[in-house]
């Protein structure tokens, strides 16, 4: 591996009406860059660069692909090579097809998984300090993307063994050697991208961290306000993966929102990943209160970077027990 990827960049999101859209992610507080007719760019309120959120007014709702940051220009060209060594096909999104950023790559996962990797974006103004127009949840940046595959042990082995990624917990089952979910990581946090035993590949949720705990009552609060009390699927509560705050949310088209605050530092040489039991529950939310039905069933569907069409999924190779490693 000679190619430096650097964290969660960004996600992009077909969504089926915008207006609602826009009241929905407004109240979280992210930050409108530009729009159009068919097109809104968000960005969180740390961000310097033009968005982290790409919604694409469509006819169905999807994932059309999540985003991976690298260090130079010179990494998508590693990346173009190490892919075409490993028999993957590359797709090239050059400069000035896309607004706001760079040229990039896209290619399918090994697990089906849309992925782009980029370097350059279009700079802006950071609003960390425009204290005057910070509402609801107050969202500072993405954090991380969660997706539920059918081989997480497949999954796992190609993100640490070919892209680098390192783990920060995992969860086993008791006598077993199988690994039913992973919290892998770039930048030195708990997950830049999670995957976990389920029906797959599909986005399961996008991470977006907060500032603090409290953010997520003044989120919880906000959203009722304004009339979304019932997108507020779990939470808020504290996981026992990661050991974060969290807020579980569903936008007008059911795509998963998590506001996320309260992880730890995991860039040390000599760190050891954590791992849970299957049978714990505090795993899963370490105050004890159980997620719905609607948690463990329904997630968003990806789509093939190649041709555009929805993305098949298969049953898990791991027996499906409840309830489910995901966080």
């Amino acid at each position: 591996m000679n190619f430096d990827i650097k964290r969660t960049g960004r996600a992009v999101l077909h969504v089926t009406d915008l207006d609602k859209s826009r009241e929905f992610y407004d109240a979280l507080g992210l930050i409108e860059t530009e729009s159009d007719d068919e097109n809104i760019f968000y960005r969180a309120i740390e961000d310097h660069n033009h968005h982290c959120l790409w919604l694409k007014k469509k006819a169905e709702a999807a994932v059309e692909v999540i985003s991976y940051r690298v260090n130079a220009e010179a990494d998508l060209e590693k990346l173009e090579l190490f892919f075409q060594s490993q028999g993957t096909e590359v797709k090239w999104m050059e400069k000035g097809s896309q607004k706001g950023i760079g040229r990039t790559i896209r290619i399918q996962d090994i697990s089906g998984i849309p992925v782009e990797f980029y370097f350059e974006m279009d700079k802006v103004e950071r609003m960390l300090q425009r204290f005057d127009i910070h509402v609801g949840a107050k969202v500072q940046r993405i954090d991380h993307f969660n997706c539920a595959v059918p081989n997480v042990q497949k999954a796992y082995d190609y993100y640490i063994k070919e892209l680098g990624f390192a783990c920060s917990e995992y969860t086993t089952s008791k006598g077993e050697d199988n690994i039913w979910a992973a919290w892998l990581h770039r930048k030195p946090g708990v997950h830049d991208t999670a995957f976990m035993n389920s029906i797959g590949p599909r986005l399961h949720h996008i991470g977006f961290w907060l500032k603090d705990p409290m953010s997520l009552i003044d989120g919880c609060d906000y959203l009722a306000a304004k009339g979304f009390s019932a997108s507020i699927e779990r939470g808020p509560g504290r996981h026992g993966l990661s050991n974060a705050f969290f807020l579980y949310l569903r936008d007008p088209d059911g795509h998963r929102i998590e506001l996320y605050n309260g992880d730890y530092y995991t860039g040390d040489s000599d760190f050891d990943p954590i791992e849970w039991d299957l049978d714990d529950p505090q795993r899963q939310t370490f105050w004890g209160h159980e997620a719905p039905d609607s948690w463990f069933e329904e997630a968003s569907t990806f789509l093939n970077v190649y041709t555009g069409e929805k993305v098949e999924t298969k049953q898990p190779t791991l027996e499906k027990r409840k309830p489910t490693t995901v966080i």
